[in-house]
């Protein structure tokens, strides 16, 4: 994987990390997690791919160049 794109996704993983948290924090999770006892799938799906696109950023950017 070439540099831009891991910066790319390990900026995109960030974004969208932050948007599941603010996601968790809605009013709508909120409400779900009174009734169901978990958050929202939108929220869910934020935070693991986020996680996701961030850690295969941060793999591309440590893993050194091909020889």
């Amino acid at each position: 994987m070439n540099k831009p794109v891991s910066i790319a996704l390990l900026i995109v993983g960030v974004i969208l990390v932050i948007y599941g948290i603010n996601a968790g924090d809605s009013v709508a999770s909120e409400v779900s997690e009174a009734v169901t006892g978990a958050p929202t799938n939108r929220t869910i799906w934020f935070l693991v791919i986020g996680i996701i696109a961030g850690l295969l950023g941060l793999f591309g950017l440590l893993r050194g160049p091909k020889v």
